[in-house]
């Protein structure tokens, strides 16, 4: 079994990325769970850091409800060293899933994210992870976290504008989705987008189905 953990209290996203995990990989039991003590929205160090206390919690409950694989479903990849002290079972954060893929599939890649506030954490994480190399550049679409749930079509289109930016500037084969509620994105993304869209959600499961 993977079980995915919304280390934020928003039910709403939780229902989308399992929504997108089934997709990805409709042969594996897979469950989602919402952290309801943590914040709606994880925007920057102080929603980090208030998040992961809750998150370990339920770490520790899906480690002995017998998960095989266990998913922190935020592209900060919070508490993700943490959790990986506390559980038997490989934990996989969508952040590091989608960047290492990214270094995979082709020479160069940029992440488009939400608010400012998140870039200088994700480009962290990225240089972490030893691909700071294949990196051109964290873009902030300037769309709020929540705004990905509540105005979907307006957000996607802020998104998107973004991202098109991106394969027009930053030389690059691919754009890492650098937000868990962005796993609606690639549906809206018409003919113009020629840059390979990489949602974190959908390459944390295909990771943890090989695991």
């Amino acid at each position: 079994m993977i079980i995915i953990i919304n280390p934020n209290s928003t039910v709403a996203m939780t229902e989308a990325m399992l929504a997108t995990a089934k997709r990805a990989a409709p042969e594996l039991q897979i469950e989602a769970w919402t952290s309801h003590d943590g914040p709606p929205a994880i925007e920057g160090p102080e929603d980090g850091e208030a998040c992961v206390p809750p998150l370990l919690a339920l770490v520790e409950k899906a480690s002995r409800s017998g998960a095989r694989v266990i998913i922190i479903g935020c592209s900060d990849d919070t508490g993700l060293a943490e959790a990986r002290e506390l559980a038997p079972c490989p934990v996989i954060g969508i952040g590091q899933a989608a960047y290492h893929l990214a270094a995979l599939a082709g020479r160069r890649f940029s992440v488009v994210t939400t608010l400012p506030v998140s870039v200088p954490i994700l480009a962290q994480n990225i240089d972490s992870y030893g691909l700071s190399g294949q990196l051109v550049r964290v873009r902030a679409s300037g769309v709020p976290v929540l705004a990905l749930e509540q105005a979907p079509e307006e957000s996607a289109l802020k998104v998107l504008a973004e991202i098109d930016e991106a394969q027009a500037e930053d030389d690059i084969q691919t754009v890492v989705l650098g937000c868990a509620g962005m796993t609606q994105i690639p549906a809206h993304a018409g003919p113009d987008i020629k840059v390979r869209l990489i949602d974190g959600v959908q390459a944390a499961v295909q990771i943890g189905a090989l695991l």
